[in-house]
């Protein structure tokens, strides 16, 4: 038990980072994961929030300057 604030500020640590619309910031929390299949999940997750509704502007805004740093080869373009 005494894991999950060790495991609660790392995620919030890490969104923060890939959030932050700073490259280096980005790349780092990116390069923290390492399964193919979390990679595959946190970009997805990027991409529903840049491009689908219910999302803040903010927050889409963000998660394309994130792809733009992890998968330059998505075109977000509106």
């Amino acid at each position: 038990m005494s894991d999950l604030p060790d495991q609660s500020d790392w995620l919030e640590e890490f969104w923060s980072d890939l959030l932050s619309e700073e490259v280096t910031r980005v790349a780092a929390a990116w390069a923290l994961l390492q399964e193919a299949e979390e990679r595959q999940a946190v970009r997805d997750h990027l991409y529903k929030m840049a491009t689908e509704a219910g999302w803040a502007a903010v927050q889409r805004q963000a998660a394309r300057a994130a792809l733009a740093v992890i998968a330059p080869e998505i075109d977000l373009r509106d």
